[in-house]
C-alpha cells in the first residue's frame, strides 16, 4: 500500500508539472490555468493514469461508465453538467439513462476525482494535489469559461480553524470566484461573441 501512494503522489507532481505553462515551471509560480496549446491528450492520459493509481489505493474500482464520465470531464477543461456528459459518452457506447451517469459522477466526487461547480450545476475533473477536506478555490473565466482550481493551504487552514472555533463541520468547503483568466486577460469580446486580442 505504501508504494502505491508513493506512485500516486509522484504522478499527481508530474501531471501538476506537465500541465504548467513553460513559463510557470521549475519553482515559477503554480499554473491554474492549462496553457493554450497544451498536449491536451497527455494531460488526459496522465490524469486517467491517477485516477487508475488512487482507486487501486483505495480498493476501488474505476468501472467503464465512471472511466468514460471521468474522460468526458477531461476532455475539456471547462464544467460540465450531467445531460452534456452523456451526450459526450453516447459516441462510445449507447446512452446511458441519467441516473446512471449520476451514480457515477457521485463516485468520482466520493473519491476526489470530480468536483460540483455549484455556481453553475455542473461538474470538473479534479487533476490537482489537495487534502481531502480542504477547502478548494475555483477560479472560472467568465470569458472562455475554463475553470482553475487552485489548492491554497493558508486559506484551507485558516478556514479549518474558523469552522472549528464555531463548532461547525464543512461538508463541501468550496469556493467559486469569477474573473478573466490569465490567457483571455490580454483578449477583448468582439462584437460577435469571440475573442480578440488589443
Amino acid at each position: 500500500m505504501h508504494g502505491e501512494r508513493e506512485v500516486d503522489t509522484t504522478l499527481r507532481s508530474q501531471l501538476c508539472v506537465l500541465q504548467a505553462p513553460p513559463n510557470h515551471r521549475a519553482g515559477a509560480p503554480n499554473a491554474v490555468f492549462p496553457a493554450p496549446g497544451h498536449d491536451h491528450d497527455r494531460c488526459l492520459n496522465d490524469a486517467m493514469a491517477i485516477a487508475e493509481a488512487q482507486c487501486i489505493e483505495r480498493g476501488q474500482r474505476l468501472t467503464t461508465i465512471r472511466r468514460d464520465v471521468l474522460a468526458a470531464l477531461l476532455a475539456s477543461h471547462q464544467p460540465l453538467g450531467a445531460y452534456e456528459i452523456m451526450e459526450r459518452v453516447t459516441p462510445k457506447r449507447p446512452r446511458p439513462a441519467p441516473i446512471t451517469v449520476y451514480r457515477a459522477l457521485e463516485f468520482l466526487r466520493d473519491n476526489g476525482l470530480v468536483h460540483r461547480i455549484e455556481s453553475c450545476n455542473a461538474f470538473i475533473a479534479c487533476v490537482h494535489t489537495h487534502v481531502d477536506g480542504d477547502p478548494v478555490v475555483f477560479l472560472i473565466c467568465e470569458r472562455c469559461g475554463a475553470v482553475g482550481e487552485a489548492a491554497l493551504p493558508t486559506l484551507a487552514a485558516t478556514i479549518k480553524s474558523a469552522a472549528r472555533a464555531a463548532g461547525f463541520t464543512p461538508k463541501s468547503p468550496v469556493i467559486e470566484i469569477s474573473g478573466i483568466c490569465t490567457h483571455c486577460g490580454g483578449r477583448t469580446p468582439d462584437d460577435r461573441g469571440g475573442i480578440k486580442s488589443h
